[in-house]
C-alpha cells in the first residue's frame, strides 16, 4: 500500500499483527486443550476473541478509508 502516510501504514501492520493474533486464538479454541480449560477461562478467551474481531474490523475501516482518501487525491 504504497502512498499512505507512515501513521496510516503503522494501522495496516497492526491489523495484519492482531489479525494474526485472532487466528492464533480461533485455531487454540479449537482445541482438546481449550475444551479442556475451565469454562470461565473459556467464556473470558471468547470475549477476548469477539474484542480483537471488533477492534481489527475498526481496524479495516481506517484502512478502507485510507485508501478511498487516497485515490480520490491521485
Amino acid at each position: 500500500m504504497s502512498g499512505l502516510a507512515a501513521y496510516q501504514g503503522r494501522v495496516v501492520a497492526e491489523k495484519a499483527e492482531l489479525d494474526a493474533k485472532l487466528y492464533a486464538l480461533a485455531t487454540f479454541a479449537n482445541t482438546p486443550v481449550f475444551s479442556s480449560l475451565d469454562p470461565a477461562e473459556q467464556d473470558r478467551m471468547v470475549r477476548q476473541s469477539r474484542a480483537m474481531r471488533s477492534y481489527s474490523d475498526i481496524l479495516g475501516e481506517r484502512i478502507a478509508a485510507f485508501t478511498a482518501t487516497t485515490k480520490e487525491t491521485t
